[in-house]
């Protein structure tokens, strides 16, 4: 597979893309229509070989890794180290499935632990703290179809494909490859143990989920489920808008020219979404089921049923993260009621 230079085709289109000197973009597939694929980012020095990221561990994809890798003249093998943004599926499992079969160490950010720990549990229920989170948001609805879809009823059959890393990551900088090195920039939100690695000697900044080009990314979906994920995403968008602008290398959609420009638009996202939100609590809307009822999702401003349940219980959950921010900044009132959390004007 010959290396294609960074926007000649669609983003999510296999293949091995240059992004800069010792840096290549490969998008490898998922299984879903939500997310076309995932960006994985091979850094090259001579014969040294680091993913950043490293895919869904599905046949597909390991098949479109090799293939791509191959273009580098390299083989799954020679991959030294995966840098994970976060402990996703999309980003981590595949590279359990590699370091079992070739070795290679895995690094991951240390809040990460917490959620994979859970992940890994065989005795854990899966999504059981989604669950509780939505009954307390007043969403019965949606969990108890979250239930139904997903078969969740005991043990966690899933727990075999996660694997603690080799490295927990920690903020500071880190010499990946001779004469690269990266700064690991702990950037809560996404997940508790979100990081993006920033190359500023090229001027690249490896975003993961943190700032995406074309969609703003969940709030807090995670195992470990998280105080106030929405006031810790602001802050991070906020410590990256401080650092020096950098040209984007996302985990979802194309590389871009601004981080800058991306977090810009998604801080201005964020404060509308509040006031959309602080306005159905105003106008009766009591819960978070009840506030997401009545505001549009995604570009299409669908409404809350024409979702999944999946992206339903994204929606409930992130709703209720505005609300208790606008709680924390005194806009809104909180009291629960028989587990469920209501809210009304301050």
């Amino acid at each position: 597979m010959e290396a294609l230079p960074e926007g000649s085709a669609e983003w999510s289109e296999p293949g091995l893309y240059a992004v800069a000197p010792g840096v290549h973009r490969i998008p490898l597939p998922l299984p879903n229509d939500g997310l076309k694929a995932v960006n994985v980012y091979a850094l090259t020095e001579g014969s040294d070989l680091v993913l950043i990221d490293s895919g869904w561990a599905l046949a597909e994809a390991r098949e479109q890794l090799a293939a791509a890798l191959k273009g580098l003249g390299a083989e799954l093998g020679d991959v030294s180290q995966f840098l994970v943004t976060h402990v996703h599926r999309d980003h981590y499992t595949q590279a359990v499935a590699l370091r079992r079969e070739f070795g290679g160490r895995i690094a991951l950010g240390s809040l990460e632990e917490p959620s994979l720990r859970v992940t890994a549990d065989p005795d854990a229920v899966p999504l059981i703290g989604q669950i509780r989170s939505l009954r307390m948001c007043g969403a019965d609805p949606v969990a108890d179809e979250l239930v139904r879809v997903f078969e969740i009823h005991g043990r966690n059959t899933e727990a075999s494909i996660w694997e603690l890393p080799d490295e927990w990551l920690t903020p500071g900088r880190r010499t990946v490859l001779p004469g690269r090195a990266l700064d690991v920039v702990h950037t809560p939100g996404h997940t508790a143990g979100h990081v993006v690695f920033d190359d500023g000697a090229a001027g690249l900044m490896f975003t993961g989920d943190h700032v995406l080009p074309h969609i703003t990314p969940s709030i807090g979906f995670q195992p470990a489920v998280a105080e106030m994920p929405l006031r810790d995403f602001l802050d991070s968008l906020r410590l990256v808008r401080g650092m020096p602008d950098r040209r984007m290398l996302p985990a979802h959609g194309p590389v871009t020219d601004s981080v800058h420009a991306r977090v810009d638009a998604l801080l201005d996202h964020h404060a509308q979404r509040l006031d959309v939100i602080a306005t159905t609590i105003v106008d009766g809307a009591r819960t978070a089921y009840e506030s997401a009822l009545r505001i549009g999702w995604t570009r299409r401003q669908r409404k809350l049923g024409e979702l999944d349940v999946f992206n339903q219980m994204l929606a409930v959950l992130e709703t209720a993260a505005h609300l208790d921010l606008l709680v924390h900044q005194g806009k809104l009132a909180l009291l629960v009621e028989d587990g469920v959390r209501r809210y009304s004007v301050a």
